[in-house]
This record gives structure tokens, C-alpha cells and sequence, in this order.
């Protein structure tokens, strides 16, 4: 990714009327400009590209298939946390509910379903081995939800289900072992095989429960509503569908009954009455309420940004308008680039923007693109030449001063680097003529003419 460091236009203007004056070389012919070394200020910038975003944006979709059966909002209405903006009928969804409550409630009263007669240790062996198959689809499936944050939340679910039905599964064993030794009960050992079993039915209705409950769709936080929303990978439902009874039980109690991803959604389709699957976008809620910016900056460049570092934006919307901003946050994480390269994630807070002309800019919108121009070094009235007159000599910096009429090579220290004048901290004077142009072809001793 490219950065460009540079002063400020009316300032390089004012530094080249200042430092710059045209000549020509002496015997040897050579066409060369000259300067002066000046007191003036620097500005390093370093160039990254940026996007808008909002505070807060949330995505609601459709806990199961069914048909909206009621819209409260349109598109561009303000919402308040909390607010009904939607509600899904779902016979399917009322339809688990009844069956997983029903299946449930079969074993409330102790009675396991154990066929009469049935070996008990061979049958926990199965119950144990459907389980456990049926928790490992589970997290295989888990894995495919793509937001990280609910995925993090269903795994975590998966991990606590899962050592409850070790608890219940190694009670139940115990009582076969009794029975088996002559030391307990029939009834014991069914109830504490029902006790495991349970595990699986409770998270059953839990799921069905908050599947239902999600069919009224509110806001989750203040904001302004847009009617459908992006596509954001396999749903829950989906997820549940590829599954066993048992694990897809897990998964969706887990999961909030809310769905992780779907389909994306015409705003045109969003209506009441109009038929919605399961995990597909209904209302996507966006916060406003503060701006910021996230730039992606190249590792070559990102050592030199620090939380505070002020900065211009341009935005691609706004032409001829710029925008203060102030770094607020460096990221760690490194991202590859499209160019095969690494950039880092550097969030900043946005000013309020202004044109050439004085007049206010027009407030962005999430998701605009940007150039955020980061300056990351500067210093005032310090002592400089153009850029132009730096020459790279391996591992030094150099400079051609004209001194009695003849070049002489200084190596020089380099502080802050704009992109028409650089911060000279060691090596030459003030007052001081440098060659600008032709540099890299003069010799040590070239006659020059001043």
C-alpha cells in the first residue's frame, strides 16, 4: 500500500519561493537548480484508505421460516432500543416448541425411555455414544457461524451442555453398575438414566422457546432502520437441519434461538405478509450516534502512529472538503493487503468537515470511502531543504552545499521527511546553498556557478 509524506500546499509554495533559485553549472556543464537552507515547519504524513463506520450495526433475521406478519417500520425510520419492529408467524417454530415440550415432558415423571427387558448398560452405551456423536456435530457445525462472537458463544455453550451431560452420564452408569451388583434399585438406576436423557430434552425446549420468543423482532439498540440487510453466511436453522435431533438440540438452546447468519434481503421484499426463511435478513438497525473511521495502514508506516496522531480526510462523497480526525486507537492484529503486503487497523474519531471556500461539509455516511492523511511527525521552524536535494549513499544521507563557487558532499542527519521539504538536524547551516536538481550527478569539487 502507497503513503506519501508532504507539507501542506500553501506551505511547499511558500518553501520553494524561498529556497529554490535557478542556475547553470559551471565548466562542467551540468544543468543544476540550487537552494537554500531555511528555517521553515514539516509535516511527515503517511496516505492510508478508510472506511466510514457506525457506531453500532445489527442485522436481525428470521429465527425460523415462516411469513411476516406484521412490519412496524420503513426504511430510514428512527427506532428505539427495545422497540417490536417486526413480528414472524412460524407454525414451524410453535410446531417444535409443542413436540420438544411434549418430549420433555414424557420423562418429568422419572419414567425413562427404556423398552422393558433391555439390557441398561448397553442401552446407556448407545445413549452415551449418540451423544457424543451428536456434540461433535455440533461443533463442527458451530464452526461455520461466521460471526466470531456468536460463534465464540456456541462453542462455549456446546463446552458447558456438554460437561452437564458427562455429570448426568456418569450418575447414570454408577446406578447400572449398582443394579448390576445387586446394591440398587430398578428405580434408581431408570431414574438416573432419565436425569441424562433430560440434558438433551430441556435443551430441546430452551431452543424452541427463545426460537419462538425471537419471532418478535426488536431493536437492540437506538438507532435508524433499514428494511432487510447483507447476506451473513449459514443460519442457525440451516446449521440445525445437516444436524442429529440431539446435537441440532444443542446448538440451537445455545445459539439464543436467534439465527447466526442468512441470505441477503431485498428491501422490496420486506412486507407484511410476504414469506421469510429462516436466518434471511428482515431489519438491519444502525447507530449513528457517533462516527468513526478505520483505516488500514501499511506495516511499513505503522510504527510511526500512536494513539493521539491528528490527521486530514477527504472523502470520495465530498470532493473538495476536508475533515479533521484524531487517531484513537492502533490495532494489533495484522491483515494481508490485496497487494500481498500486511496493513493494521487504525481507528480515529471525525471532526466536523469543512470546504476550500469555508462553507461546512455535509456529515458522512457509514460505509463511505476515504484517504485519511496521518501526520505522524511535525515539527516547526526547524532547519530544512527540499526533498530534492537528499541523496541516498548507502546507509547516508548527503547533500551538495556550494561553498566559494565548488561543490562540497555533507552527510547529513534526516529528521522529519515531508514530501517537498525534509528536517536537516545535523550537517549544514542556515543560509546554506544546496544543489536541488542534478544532485545525484555532481562530484566532490564540480565548479558551480551561484
Amino acid at each position: 500500500m502507497a503513503s506519501r509524506r508532504y507539507v501542506p500546499a500553501t506551505l511547499a509554495v511558500a518553501l520553494l519561493a524561498a529556497q529554490v533559485s535557478a542556475c547553470t553549472g559551471g565548466g562542467e556543464g551540468t544543468d543544476v537548480r540550487l537552494g537554500k537552507v531555511v528555517r521553515a515547519d514539516v509535516s511527515e504524513v503517511v496516505e492510508a484508505p478508510a472506511t466510514m463506520s457506525a457506531r453500532a450495526t445489527a442485522t436481525l433475521r428470521a429465527p425460523a421460516e415462516g411469513s411476516i406478519e406484521r412490519l412496524y417500520v420503513g426504511d430510514g425510520d428512527r427506532v428505539k432500543e427495545g422497540e417490536v419492529l417486526a413480528t414472524i408467524d412460524s407454525p414451524a417454530a410453535e410446531e417444535r416448541l409443542a413436540q420438544a415440550r411434549e418430549a420433555d415432558g414424557s420423562l418429568a415423571g422419572g419414567g425413562a425411555n427404556v423398552p422393558a427387558g433391555l439390557d441398561l448398560r448397553a442401552f446407556q452405551r448407545r445413549t452415551d455414544r449418540t451423544a457424543r456423536d451428536g456434540f461433535a456435530a455440533a461443533r463442527k457445525a458451530a464452526h461455520e457461524i461466521p460471526d466470531p462472537k456468536r460463534r465464540a458463544l456456541v462453542l462455549a455453550g456446546i463446552t458447558r451442555a456438554e460437561g452437564e451431560y458427562r455429570t448426568a452420564s456418569a450418575a447414570a452408569r454408577a446406578a447400572v453398575a449398582r443394579l448390576d451388583a445387586g446394591l440398587g434399585g430398578v428405580g434408581d438406576t431408570l431414574a438416573s438414566i432419565t436425569a441424562a436423557q433430560r440434558v438433551q430434552t430441556r435443551a430441546a425446549v430452551r431452543a424452541a422457546e427463545r426460537t419462538v420468543r425471537a419471532l418478535t423482532i426488536k431493536a437492540p439498540f437506538d438507532g435508524v432502520a433499514g428494511l432487510g440487510g447483507p447476506a451473513g453466511g449459514a443460519g442457525i436453522g440451516d446449521l440445525l437441519g445437516r444436524l442429529p435431533a440431539q446435537a441440532g438440540a444443542q446448538v440451537g438452546a445455545l445459539a439464543g434461538g436467534l439465527p447466526a447468519g442468512g441470505t441477503a434481503k431485498d428491501p422490496a421484499s420486506i412486507a407484511s405478509g410476504a414469506p421469510i426463511g429462516n436466518g434471511e435478513a428482515v431489519v438491519t438497525v444502525t447507530d449513528v450516534s457517533k462516527l468513526s473511521l478505520a483505516a488500514e495502514v501499511d506495516e511499513t508506516d505503522i510504527l510511526q502512529v500512536e494513539e493521539g496522531v491528528r490527521a486530514d480526510v477527504e472523502f470520495d462523497a465530498v470532493p473538495g472538503a476536508s475533515y479533521p480526525a484524531e487517531v484513537t486507537g492502533v490495532g494489533a492484529t495484522p491483515k494481508e493487503s490485496t497487494g500481498g503486503g500486511v496493513t493494521y487497523r487504525v481507528t480515529l474519531a471525525l471532526g466536523r468537515g469543512a470546504y476550500a471556500g469555508g462553507g461546512a461539509a455535509p456529515r458522512p455516511k457509514p460505509g463511505m470511502s476515504a484517504l485519511v492523511n496521518l501526520r505522524v511527525r511535525e515539527v516547526r521552524g526547524v532547519l530544512s531543504v527540499p526533498s530534492a536535494a537528499i541523496v541516498s549513499s548507502g546507509r547516508e544521507s548527503v547533500v551538495w552545499v556550494v561553498a566559494g563557487g565548488r561543490a562540497q558532499r555533507r552527510v547529513v542527519r534526516l529528521g522529519a521527511q515531508g514530501d517537498e521539504s525534509v528536517q536537516v538536524t545535523r550537517g549544514v547551516r542556515e543560509g546554506e546553498t544546496v544543489v536541488v536538481r542534478g544532485a545525484d550527478a555532481v562530484r566532490q569539487g564540480q565548479e558551480i556557478d551561484a
